[in-house]
């Protein structure tokens, strides 16, 4: 059966979405290189705090717990759409690159590199044999400000901002930071607190334009481990409120402080956690299982024929059609689901996606750990709760 439930179109890649945070604040710090789709006021000093995990609805829905972000929302904030998938390592690559999952090819949680015909965890699981500058070629909004450009040299605005990464020291040389976050001088700090603490100090103490990035993961960790809403999830998002409100009374005069997040997250009960790999239907014709539980991406063998693609497909829709989306890649990139596709990353896309839009998290057995049936929270599709992020802005600059 189809799923009644109408298929999101993609994100607006070059409007109100990540991808448009880093370049907005360069542009609003007086580089002429980029857009200020965000329509940022000019300032000589920007801070964008990413809270992971942080979605909107959330915000909205635990915002007694966040009094300080709760006031920002009533007078200061919008809405952001993140990437598709919603997951870290795409929606980070875009906020990094200001480009969309289908030109920076960090389309997924587990993606599929076509030229070595094996999958590429695209957070910690990065192999030797892939270079993350070559994976992720296009230079970042980092690079872009600090060095030339596909010779061109950036304006000479542009050439004064510096920029500052703010974040967990084990993330410095990460094969995300350095495919999607290159260029930036790292600091980096352990825990939360500490974080904020050298963001602001190195706020107060910049002599010229500076764009720094301060990343937080405690929310999504507690999110994924024990669910939304869960103690230890809400005293990380206690914990946010108040630093963020500390940080926001202490930056200079001349500084713009933004706050989002790059997905949201709902919980799927362990009902809803489903092992799908002991249905040989479901995987007749298929080659590799990638993505993410909520937004799975199959590619089917070279071999496989029409109507073994067709019959699988049919067998996606029999068994999950009411409770999830079920595209094809053409059908997806159609959607603007990955916005601009280049003929490099379309390969690393699935054939067919299933993308749950109820309490659903879908794995293959043969590969994932038991581990992984324990989380809670969970994210990836594209449902109005995890694509929706806020954009708050914590101190204008006067």
């Amino acid at each position: 059966m189809t799923s009644a439930v109408p298929v999101p179109a993609g994100p607006d890649y070059a409007g109100r979405s990540l991808s448009g945070v880093f370049t907005s604040a360069a542009a609003a710090l007086g580089s002429a290189d980029f857009t200020n789709s965000l329509t940022l006021p000019r300032t000589r000093r920007v801070a964008v705090v990413m809270v992971d995990g942080l979605g909107q609805a959330l915000l909205k829905r635990y915002a007694g717990h966040a009094p300080f972000l709760r006031s920002v929302l009533d007078r200061d904030a919008s809405t952001l759409r993140a990437t598709y998938p919603t997951t870290t390592a795409a929606s980070l690559s875009s906020l990094g690159t200001g480009l969309g999952p289908g030109r920076h090819g960090l389309v997924g949680y587990d993606v599929l590199d076509p030229q070595r015909n094996v999958i590429i965890n695209q957070l910690g699981g990065w192999d030797l044999a892939t270079t993350p500058e070559d994976w992720q070629p296009h230079p970042t909004v980092f690079e872009r400000l600090a060095h030339e450009s596909g010779g061109a040299s950036v304006s000479a605005h542009a050439a004064g901002i510096s920029t500052v990464t703010v974040s967990l020291p084990t993330f410095e040389h990460s094969a995300l930071t350095r495919a999607s976050l290159r260029g930036s001088r790292f600091l980096g700090a352990t825990t939360l607190h500490a974080r904020f603490q050298r963001a602001k100090e190195e706020l107060q103490q910049a002599t010229g334009p500076v764009l720094l990035y301060l990343y937080l993961n405690e929310l999504d960790k507690a999110g994924h481990q024990e669910g939304v809403g869960s103690d230890k999830w809400l005293y990380a998002l206690e914990e946010i409120d108040g630093a963020a409100r500390r940080l926001s009374t202490s930056v200079p005069k001349d500084t713009l402080v933004m706050l989002t997040g790059d997905h949201g997250m709902v919980n799927v009960p362990e009902s809803g956690r489903i092992d799908f790999s002991g249905n040989p239907d479901l995987l007749d014709g298929v080659a590799h299982t990638a993505g993410e539980p909520r937004m799975v991406q199959l590619h089917f063998a070279p071999d496989a024929s029409e109507p073994v693609r067709e019959k699988t497909t049919s067998a996606w829709r029999s068994a999950f059609g009411q409770h999830a989306w079920i595209l094809s890649r053409e059908q997806a990139v159609a959607a603007g689901w990955f916005g601009e596709v280049e003929p490099r990353v379309s390969p690393r896309i699935g054939d067919l996606l299933v993308a749950a839009h109820e309490p659903l998290a879908l794995y293959d057995g043969r590969r994932a750990p038991a581990s992984a049936f324990e989380m809670v929270g969970h994210h990836g599709s594209p449902t109005r709760a995890e694509r929706e992020v806020p954009l708050l802005v914590l101190h204008r600059p006067s």
